[in-house]
């Protein structure tokens, strides 16, 4: 008797999913009169991350949401707190740091 499978078999999925909505989260949402596209990650490897709505470090391994201007490039790219993202109409960033701390 062979052991039990805990996890479907890759042809046992439905076949109208494909491998981009596995990966393909990014979703569009308008912020300040322009269009943000968002992306929710389930936390990096290795990295720490600034999040810019409470200006606080986002540690490794932590699940957060990338978002950036969606007629702006990569370097636009900003990590946020899930909780920040969803409240950002609501606060506006408390920089703490002093004025010659590093910008992550």
């Amino acid at each position: 008797m062979s052991p039990r499978r805990n996890r479907p078999h890759r042809a046992a999925t439905s076949p109208e999913r494909n491998d981009d909505d596995r990966h393909g989260l990014e979703r569009s949402e308008t912020w300040q009169d322009e269009e943000w596209v968002m992306r929710p990650v389930a936390g990096s490897a290795g990295k720490t991350y600034r999040c810019p709505g409470c200006d606080q470090e986002i540690p490794p391994g932590v699940g957060h949401v990338v978002a950036w201007p969606e007629h702006h490039g990569v370097n636009d790219r900003r990590h946020w707190h899930r909780a920040c993202w969803n409240a950002r109409d609501r606060r506006a960033p408390r920089t703490q740091r002093s004025r010659n701390a590093p910008r992550y």
